[in-house]
């Protein structure tokens, strides 16, 4: 007889493909997508299977119901020894274990494709740090980004401090990290840390349409801009140029080149197809 077979909770993350884009949807709208061990496993592993697709050009990060994400589910971090912060296991409680290779602020900052997190509502916590690490943020008008860590003992575990000086530069992260105000869209956007603020009506609409962009320039190449652009944040300018260089020489031998050049004597928009 064989051994029963683990059984996987419920997904928590929908996933879908279509025109090039990849759309991940937290889909816990009940607990306002707070983050359980089960999504935390599939964010990861959704978002490596996306890049690894090469029909995704594209990832959209988004929530459903009224909310993008609101934090971890606090109730199950109590659940775990004395709300340790080793990772979340399966069950939801935590582990003790402490290896953030494969967890999604890691995976998302480390993925060569485009992302953008589509924010139809609030982010809060560590919803707001996965904000902060894809490229591009559109908020519907709605959303407010509440940075509260430091109004509940602790700090941003998941990239934040990381991410938000290099955003808004030091003096304002620092304002925005230690009042831990909740911001509205508009004050996001006038500080940089959305793109776009758009209203309920048209905000999957211009998604949409921002990723279509995207997705149909050549991917080879909007991949390569992106890392030479992750890598500039460490590299001196002479070592970035250098670095460029190294990848540009690979591109200029791809079916997409001729492509795009050929597509530009024509007068006419490109077909790119990623080879």
């Amino acid at each position: 007889m064989s051994d029963p077979q683990p059984v996987r909770a419920p997904s928590e993350v929908r996933y879908a493909v279509a025109d090039h884009v990849a759309t991940l949807t937290l889909d816990a709208p009940a607990r306002m997508n707070t983050i359980s061990g089960v999504m935390l496993q599939e964010i990861s592993e959704l978002l490596l299977r996306a890049d690894a697709d090469p029909d995704v050009r594209c990832i959209v990060l988004t929530g459903s119901g009224r909310a993008f994400c609101a934090g971890l589910d606090l109730q199950a971090q109590m659940a775990g020894p004395k709300g340790g912060l080793g990772n979340l296991g399966d069950g939801g409680g935590f582990t003790g274990e402490f290896d953030l290779r494969s967890a999604p602020p890691v995976v998302l900052h480390n993925l060569d494709t485009p992302t953008i997190c589509a924010l139809n509502g609030g982010a809060a916590g560590y919803g707001l740090d996965l904000a902060l690490g894809c490229d591009i943020r559109i908020a519907v008008e709605t959303a407010k980004l509440n940075p509260g860590f430091a109004k509940r003992g602790i700090l941003p575990e998941s990239g934040g401090t990381w991410l938000l000086p290099r955003m808004v530069g030091y003096a304002k992260a620092a304002e925005i990290a230690f009042t831990g105000r909740t911001l509205t869209a508009s004050e996001a956007l006038e500080l940089g840390l959305v793109n776009r603020v758009v209203g309920a009506e048209e905000f999957a609409e211009q998604t949409a349409a921002l990723a279509a962009d995207i997705a149909a320039n050549a991917p080879l190449a909007v991949r390569a801009i992106k890392r030479m652009m992750r890598a500039a944040e460490t590299e001196t300018f002479e070592q970035n140029v250098h670095h460029v260089f190294l990848q540009l020489l690979p591109l200029l031998r791809t079916d997409d080149f001729t492509e795009g050049v050929t597509a530009f004597m024509e007068k006419r928009e490109p077909v790119f197809r990623g080879r």
